[in-house]
This record gives C-alpha cells, structure tokens and sequence, in this order.
C-alpha cells in the first residue's frame, strides 16, 4: 500500500477557516451515510457509454449507498452528440440544464464559467480538493482564480506501449530519447516489423503526438504560450517540433504503410496492430486508455500482454508528461445546488475514485487513492508515474484551445496534422495554415463569447 502523500492547498486562510467549518457540518464529508438526500434526484451529463459508462453508475450508485439521492446519468455521446459544449447549450436553451456535467476539455470548462453557467465551488470542495490533489489540477479547474471544476478522472498521454516479443525479436530495449526510439524503430523494421502503427484516422493522436514532441522539445514555458495563442504557430519552435515528428511519418520502416495507411487507422486499429493475433507493428503511442483497449471486453491480462516506457526526452529536454481529464462542475441552472456540491465533494474523495479504479480503464489524480485500488501492475505504474508528475504535469493543447481549432473534424490542427502525415515535406507551410487557423478561431471565440 503506498503512503499518502501530502497536497498543496490553494486556499486562502480564511477560505480554509470556512472550509473547515463547512466540512465538520458536513454529514457527507464525514461519511455518516445518513441518507440526507433521501427522496431527490440528481442529474448528471457526460460523454461516457459503454463500459466507461458503466463503471460510472457504479461511482454514482456509491453516492446513492451513502445519501439517498437517486441520480440521473445522461451521455452526450449516447444521443449521438459528439460535440459535448453544443450538448450543453441545447440543453440550457430548452431550460433542462443538468445539476452537474462532467466536463471532458478544460477549454470547455473556461467557455462556461466565461458564459456565466457555472456555480462556483464552495469551500468545503475546495478543502477536499486541497487534500486529494496537486495544485496544478486545482489550477485547470479555475477560471479566473475562482473554482468551478473537480477533476475526477485523468488520462496519462506520454506512454508509449509495445509489444515485448517484438523487442526481444529485434534485440532493443526502451530508448532514452527520441532519437534512440527511431533507432531501435529501424532495427525493429529490420527484424520484421514496422516500429509504430499511427492512429491517423481519428486525428486527435496526432495532436497529442505533436504536443509530446513539443514539450518534451520546446519546454513547458513555450508549451503554455503556444497554449494559450501568446506565441503563434509561425515560432521556430513550432516548425522545428513539426520537423521533429515528420522524421517519423515519413519512413515505412517507421510507421506502418506510411503515412496512407496512417490516415485509414483509427486507435483501436493502431493498438489491435500491435497487440492483435498477427501484430503488424511493434509499437503504438497513446495514453494509458490504450491498456483498457488491449483488454477488451474478455480483460486479458495487459501484464502479461504489454509492456510501456515514457514518451522519451527530445534532444536536450525533459521527458513529458501530458495529461488531460474529465472535471465535474455545478450548473447555475441546478435547483439542487446543495446535493450538487455534495456529488463534487464525494467525487474528490479517494472512495469514490476507488470505485472506478477497481473497475479497470480509469486513471485518477487524487495523491490519496491508493494505488491497490487499480487491477493490474501495469495501471498501478501509470498511475504512480502521474501522480509523481505533480506540478510538471501539462494540460493537453488541443483540448485547451477553441473547438474549430484544436477539436473539431475534418478542421483546424486536426485537418491540418493530418494533411501533414500525408505529406510532411513543408512543415513551414504547414506552420503557417495552423496559425492562420488558429489565429481565426481565437478571434471568433473573442467575438462570440465562446472561447
């Protein structure tokens, strides 16, 4: 069992005097399981289906065991609705705003609390927050220094897996930084499979490609700049991370089929690829979900199945440690605030993280969640790898930027990544369509609100 470790709190002495006070009046926070709420209904919106959204019933069902309330659990993804921000303002528009959404992007979470939707947090979320967590996830959760979003479930985004028997075949080992990846991806070509199947369908791994490469190469000073359109995509910076990764999607040897079968590949392909009956590449990149893809709905042992290394270091940076998250948030609209900060404060304990953890495919970044609670060795590292990140830990660009740039298909960096992959010889020319592109979607957003 892995000791605790101790939070840094973001709370003012007096907002933690206030807190404290709220906290011991709080029947929920000292776990009497008094059926407080007994005979009312919460409701919650998020993307979860499938097996996330039955692991997330189970989390929801503890709150229910522990306050009588029954809760109300509706996906956008399970309506058809992909686009989570659209989901919600329709929902606001015809005046059925949920009590709590759990908010997939912390570019979404800014546009909120920018639109005037959310509920602050009280103290007494803040003090378990505090407890629970990293500042640096207090921080993503804040608009303006004022608190509004719980981050409940995280993804670890600088892991890269591979297939073991692959390695051994070749004689490699996990590299040191990313020119020995693309060393050891030749030999592993040379031993009869192409280093990495690339998930170029989907277009959002390319973004986290980029961003890895960008931060493990540029640094988290010029990561958050770029973040936040303070510098633009025409920075050296930009080109030379561009120029960085078409080392890579430009050789068969290292990536399978190139940059054409890149592009027909979406992730369950990708980690089916390498992972799969006939493995076609010894290695995919992408966060730590990819361990709840190889196991599937049978839960083969990953264990014994996979092995992982860091997103290695680039030229004379540090490694990288990407993140992104899911955080709850309180609507202005709810007519049960109470019971809805009650549900955010029981999401930042470690039991209700637990829950999830046992269940498989959740990763959390509450310091308190012990590491046990996780079913495989494989997660339990991941997890301790994140965790130990602490305040290095960088937020996932594109979810951090306006949706027509950095989240929408078939547009902005997702379009344009892709049209790179398929042809990198001008990473100046495509340096300047992102920051044309971004450049109208920040100004957009400005003009309407939204960003």
């Amino acid at each position: 069992m892995r000791k605790p470790r101790k939070a840094v709190s973001r709370l003012s002495g007096a907002a933690l005097a206030l807190a404290v006070t709220a906290t011991a009046c709080s029947g929920l926070s000292q776990g009497s399981g008094d059926q407080e709420f007994s005979g009312q209904t919460l409701t919650v919106a998020g993307t979860w289906v499938g097996g996330e959204g039955k692991a997330f019933r189970k989390v929801l069902d503890g709150f229910t065991a522990k306050t009588g309330a029954k809760v109300k659990f509706e996906s956008s993804r399970a309506t058809g609705v992909d686009d989570f921000a659209a989901f919600i303002r329709d929902k606001i528009k015809t005046k059925k705003s949920p009590d709590v959404a759990m908010v997939p992007q912390v570019g979404v979470l800014q546009q909120f609390a920018q639109k005037g939707w959310l509920e602050p947090l009280p103290p007494r979320v803040e003090l378990e927050a505090a407890r629970n967590f990293a500042l640096v996830w207090q921080n993503y959760g804040s608009y303006r220094r004022v608190f509004y979003g719980m981050y409940f479930k995280a993804s670890h985004k600088s892991t890269v897996w591979y297939n073991p028997k692959a390695f051994e075949k070749a004689d490699v080992q996990p590299p040191g930084d990313y020119d020995e990846m693309l060393t050891a991806g030749k030999k592993l070509a040379a031993a009869g499979y192409p280093a990495f199947s690339v998930a170029g369908k989907d277009a959002w791994p390319l973004t986290d490609w980029f961003e890895n490469i960008y931060l493990a190469q540029a640094g988290p000073s010029n990561y958050a700049k770029l973040a936040t359109n303070e510098i633009g995509w025409t920075d050296p910076t930009v080109v030379k991370a561009l120029k960085t990764l078409g080392r890579l999607v430009k050789d068969q040897d290292l990536v399978a089929g190139g940059g054409t079968e890149a592009l027909r590949t979406d992730l369950n392909e990708s980690v089916d690829a390498v992972f799969g009956k006939d493995p076609k590449a010894a290695m995919v990149y992408e966060g730590d979900f990819v361990a709840s893809i190889i196991a599937g709905e049978e839960k083969k042992n990953v264990d014994k199945t996979a092995k992982f290394f860091p997103f290695p270091k680039v030229d004379e940076g540090e490694p990288p440690v990407l993140s992104g998250g899911d955080a709850a948030v309180a609507m202005k609209d709810s007519k049960n605030k109470d019971l809805a900060m009650s549900f955010i404060e029981y999401l930042a304990s470690p039991k209700a993280a637990e829950i999830w953890a046992k269940e498989g495919g959740f990763l959390s970044p509450n310091i308190n969640l012990d590491l046990d609670a996780y079913p495989d060795e494989t997660t339990r590292k991941i997890a301790k790898s994140l965790v130990d990140a602490g305040e290095a830990v960088q937020f996932d660009m594109s979810d951090q930027a306006p949706g027509p740039f950095g989240g929408t298909p078939g547009q902005g960096e997702w379009q344009l990544l892709q049209d790179f992959v398929r042809d990198p010889s001008n990473p100046e020319a495509t340096a300047r369509k992102l920051d044309a592109a971004a450049a109208k979607a920040y100004l957009d957003a400005s003009a309407t609100g939204t960003g």
